[in-house]
């Protein structure tokens, strides 16, 4: 009787979406080079628990985004002159 209601419960989880999203969120933080002081907070962050996101805030963060790999792609691109000119 309980491993029917416990394979009951993992059906309504998995139907729900619930196990894909926490599947997806746990794969972010194995891959996060740099581990958060508190796992806790990067789940509830991921989750949406957190406060309410200001949507001036998204579109900084994307900002950001972009601007990290504009500068990633200068920092490429001054290599590769540094190198024509020989300058080291």
């Amino acid at each position: 009787a309980a491993d029917s209601k416990r394979e009951q419960f993992r059906r309504y989880l998995e139907k729900s979406g619930v196990l894909d999203t926490l599947t997806k969120v746990l794969v972010a933080l194995y891959e996060e080079p740099e581990k958060p002081n508190s796992a806790l907070d990067f789940l509830k962050h991921h989750l949406g628990a957190s406060a309410p996101e200001n949507p001036e805030i998204e579109a900084l963060r994307l900002e950001v985004a972009e601007m990290k790999e504009k500068y990633e792609a200068v920092l490429e691109e001054n290599k590769k002159l540094k190198t024509k000119v020989k300058v080291y």
